[in-house]
C-alpha cells in the first residue's frame, strides 16, 4: 500500500514507520517539520501526491509538563492550522484514502466516564483545555468530511506512551520518562528527586509497541469509529516511582513532593471494553518488562540526564 504519515519523525511516527516497514509491499511517505511544514496550506500540495490508500495523522503541536498553560494562543492556531490543512489536502488530493486520527485522553472531561461516546462530551481541565479542544476539533472534522464527502477514516484516542526511544530533544519529558530521569540522575550523581503535586494523581501507560501493533491491527479492520488504546488499568504517582525504585535499586522514601507545583488531572484512565470486543486478542507489554527496557534504554542515552525544568 501507499502511506503517508504526518508526524514521522516523532515517538509514536518513529515507531509505526519502523513497524510498516517491516511489513512487505508499503511504499511510505514520511512528512516531518524538516520537509513539510504543515503550518503552510500549500505545503502538501507542493508535495509529491500519489494516490494514497491510508493517510495516518499524527502530527500536533505540543510538549509535556505545563507547556499546555504557557502556550494556549500558538496551541489552537498552529494545530487548527495543521489539522484544517491535512483534513483539505485528504478532500481535494486524497479521498480515496482511509485518513487515520491520533486523538488524545485530555479532550475527555475527567469527571465523566472516558468512554468513546464521552469524547465531545463536558469539558476538558482548563489547564490542558485549549489543546483538548484543537483534538475535539479534529475529530470534528472526520465527522463533517465523513458526513458530506462520504470519506472513510478511523479516530483512535491514545492513553500515555512510554518504551524505549523517547525524543527528548532537550524538551520537558511526559511524566514517566522524567521519574526515570531523576530517579536515575539521583542514584548515580546523589541529586535530589523532587516531584510536583502530592503524587496521588493516576496515570494509565500503554507500551509504544503494544499501541502501534494494536493502531495497525485497527487499521485493518475498522473505520469510521472511534476506539480508545490504552493498558486498561492506572497507578498513582508514587506507585509508579515505587516500582522504578525497585528496578534502579533506589529508596523511595527519598523522594519530596512539591504539592505547589502544576499536576494536571487527577486521572487519565481510558475505558477499552470497545477495543477487547474489536480486538479480543490484543497482547500488552507487562508493566514492569515495560518499565525495565525503557530504564535500560534511558541508561544508555546519557544526554537524558540534563538538567529539564519538567517535573510530574
Amino acid at each position: 500500500m501507499k502511506i503517508a504519515i504526518t508526524g514521522a519523525t516523532g515517538f509514536l511516527g518513529t515507531a509505526l514507520v519502523t513497524a510498516l516497514e517491516r511489513q512487505d509491499g508499503h511504499a511510505l511517505v514520511k512528512l516531518s517539520t524538516a520537509n513539510c511544514d504543515l503550518t503552510d496550506a500549500d505545503a502538501l500540495r507542493r508535495f509529491p501526491h500519489p494516490s494514497y490508500d491510508v493517510i495516518y495523522h499524527l502530527a500536533a503541536w505540543t510538549r509535556a509538563g505545563d507547556f499546555c498553560l504557557r502556550h494556549p494562543g500558538e496551541q489552537w492556531i498552529i494545530n487548527q492550522q495543521i489539522n484544517t490543512n491535512v483534513l483539505a489536502w485528504w478532500r481535494d488530493r486524497q479521498p480515496q484514502a482511509k485518513l487515520i486520527a491520533v486523538g488524545s485522553s485530555c479532550a475527555y472531561d475527567e469527571r465523566l466516564p472516558l468512554v468513546e461516546e464521552n469524547y465531545l462530551v463536558g469539558q476538558p481541565i482548563e489547564s490542558l483545555f485549549t489543546y483538548a479542544m484543537t483534538k475535539r476539533m479534529l475529530y470534528a472534522g472526520l465527522l463533517a468530511l465523513r458526513a458530506q464527502f462520504g470519506l472513510r477514516y478511523l479516530h483512535v484516542v491514545a492513553s500515555t506512551l512510554y518504551g524505549p526511544g523517547y525524543h527528548a530533544d532537550g524538551r520537558e519529558m511526559h511524566f514517566i520518562f522524567d521519574l526515570m530521569r531523576k530517579i536515575l540522575g539521583a542514584k548515580h550523581g546523589g541529586e535530589a528527586v523532587v516531584l510536583w503535586g502530592d503524587g496521588h494523581q493516576r496515570r494509565e501507560l500503554i507500551h509504544v509497541a503494544d499501541f502501534t501493533r494494536i493502531l495497525l491491527a485497527l487499521a485493518d479492520a475498522v473505520e469510521d469509529e472511534t476506539v480508545n488504546i490504552g493498558a486498561g488499568f492506572d497507578h498513582t504517582i508514587r506507585e509508579f516511582a515505587a516500582m522504578i525504585c525497585a528496578l534502579v535499586g533506589y529508596d523511595a522514601a527519598r523522594i519530596r513532593y512539591d504539592e505547589s507545583r502544576y499536576t494536571g488531572a487527577r486521572t487519565k484512565l481510558l475505558a477499552i471494553e470497545k477495543l477487547r470486543r474489536l480486538l479480543p486478542a490484543a497482547q500488552f507489554t507487562p508493566l514492569q518488562d515495560g518499565l525495565r527496557q525503557t530504564i535500560t534504554w534511558m541508561e544508555q542515552e546519557t544526554d537524558l540526564f540534563a538538567p529539564r525544568t519538567r517535573t510530574p
